[in-house]
């Protein structure tokens, strides 16, 4: 039994004082199977939970938003019998700190990840610590990116909580290198969304026959840049229209892993076919889930990490693109499913936001919120079709200035070392390290920076692009953001930056590590 009750360490035995000192051995393994069963029946009424996420996936490129070209049956299936968050945002214009935006619930300016590259905090609560706490076997497959996934590194995905994990450091394509619990790299064969999921499928399967829930997070490599795909997915691209070919765009060479120009009509090719094939793979999760009996009561919640970056910027509706806090830089495709609870389709235009994430997770489960200040907010009501407006506004707020010389670094440097490689090479490598520095005060000039609040009718950006100054959108009648109704509407203006001030407060207060004492 030492085995089983291994799995159950949030739960203790009865206490056996007042037995008689003969108490038997095999009464006890009998107590321990008692508290198995009881422990297998709690987590019976747990859902199972797996987050997918798209690496620089933008809004528009689905078929269920319209998308005139792209194919993906998989999530347009999703949408048309789940719920679709057609007002679903990233934390961040980026990828990192959107990323510690899901693990934490918290903006990631909170614990130093400004920008791609920053690593997470260790003192930061993650949802794969609290959902453990409840029994769940935590698994990550796929992007980390909030730190190296090496096992010294005190931000691995192992000392966030997840008790298997399959990863990178940053992103992948074809026949990816991946680190298993923080072993040395290896190469695993095959398209890369197809290898994670498949990762990620043997894990769930573990969980299931030893009887726990299981809390999966799978974030793609793709459709990131460089771009590549299988032939049968390219083959589906080949009659893009020549208007395409007009335009030459930047990205990374996937021969020599520096900076190329192609024509565009190329790039979206390969562009979609990894799209096409990251959603063959959520299909092939999908079924793996139907076959073993466990779709019913999975959730699955897929998004995008950050707006269409500016090589794929072709057939985006709104206005800019990945790295703005405009809506081009920061809605997201989300959609999530479960037939339990969520019996008939649904799309919401409820604004909602990746760091709802932990929250909501929370509610379903009846886990305590971590005591310190959250940017998100449970979404269960929406689940149960009871929300129709947010009740509360959005802040994004780009990447803080440097600390400057002399910063003191948060974690030893070497620990920050990464070790996955990957195409892209940067300052001559094919590897990526990572960056925390203490911030021990506020300045002045860190509230600085493109930042907005979203309201729900109304946002107000702030030095969204260089010498924009204030602007106020009406997004109900004005989605593309062309419009600036600030000298109408001055009263919603100044509410707005009232709260974003405030909100850059309790930021910035949280950044010194005061939520950590």
């Amino acid at each position: 039994m030492t085995t089983h009750c291994s799995l159950v360490r949030s739960f203790t035995l009865p206490k056996l004082a007042h037995c008689p000192r003969s108490f038997a051995p095999g009464a006890l393994v009998m107590a321990c199977a008692l508290l198995l069963a009881v422990v297998r029946a709690q987590a019976a009424d747990l859902p199972n939970i797996v987050l997918l996420m798209g690496d620089d996936h933008g809004w528009d490129e689905t078929g269920y938003n319209g998308h005139p070209y792209l194919k993906t049956p998989v999530l347009d299936q999703m949408a048309a019998t789940g719920l679709r968050l057609d007002h679903f945002y990233s934390g961040g214009s980026s990828c990192s700190p959107t990323r510690g935006t899901v693990i934490t619930g918290r903006h990631h300016n909170r614990y130093g990840t400004f920008n791609p590259g920053c690593s997470i905090r260790p003192e930061e609560i993650s949802i794969a610590q609290l959902l453990k706490q409840s029994g769940y076997a935590c698994g990550h497959f796929g992007k980390w990116h909030l730190g190296p996934v090496k096992a010294a590194s005190p931000t691995n995905p192992g000392a966030m909580g997840f008790d298997t994990w399959v990863s990178h450091d940053n992103f992948f394509e074809l026949d990816p290198f991946l680190s298993r619990n923080g072993g040395p790299p290896e190469q695993i064969k095959g398209e890369s969304s197809a290898v994670v999921m498949a990762e990620a499928v043997r894990f769930i399967d573990q969980a299931k026959r030893a009887g726990r829930p299981f809390f999966v997070v799978i974030w793609f490599g793709s459709p990131h840049e460089p771009y590549s795909g299988l032939p049968e997915d390219l083959a589906l691209y080949d009659h893009l229209p020549a208007t395409f070919a007009t335009r030459k765009v930047k990205l990374t060479s996937n021969e020599t892993g520096r900076p190329v120009q192609r024509l565009q009509r190329e790039v979206l090719r390969e562009r979609f076919a990894e799209i096409t094939a990251m959603d063959r793979a959520i299909g092939t999760l999908r079924e793996h889930l139907g076959g073993a009996g466990l779709r019913r009561d999975t959730l699955l919640w897929y998004c995008g990490d950050n707006g269409t970056p500016q090589e794929a910027v072709a057939t985006v509706p709104f206005r800019a693109q990945k790295g703005a806090v405009y809506e081009g830089g920061i809605r997201v495709p989300g959609v999530i499913e479960w037939p339990a609870r969520i019996t008939r389709p649904r799309a919401s235009d409820v604004n909602t936001v990746t760091s709802d994430i932990l929250p909501t997770l929370c509610e379903l489960v009846g886990r305590p919120l971590p005591k310190r200040p959250l940017d998100g907010i449970s979404l269960k009501p929406l689940l149960e079709d009871k929300m129709k407006e947010r009740p509360t506004p959005i802040g994004f707020w780009n990447g803080l200035p440097r600390p400057g010389d002399g910063a003191k670094p948060y974690i030893d440097p070497e620990l920050q070392k990464g070790t996955s490689p990957l195409v892209k090479l940067a300052e001559g490598g094919a590897t990526r390290n990572f960056l925390n520095f203490h911030h021990p005060e506020i300045r002045d000039r860190d509230y600085n920076g493109a930042r907005a609040m979203l309201g729900n009718r109304f946002k107000l950006v702030i030095d969204g692009e260089r010498g924009s100054g204030k602007e106020l959108f009406d997004l109900r009648a004005d989605p593309a953001e062309k419009n600036n109704v600030i000298a109408s509407h001055p009263a919603e203006a100044a509410k707005l930056e009232q709260q974003l001030r405030a909100w850059q407060q309790s930021v910035l207060q949280s950044l010194t590590g005061a939520d950590y004492r």
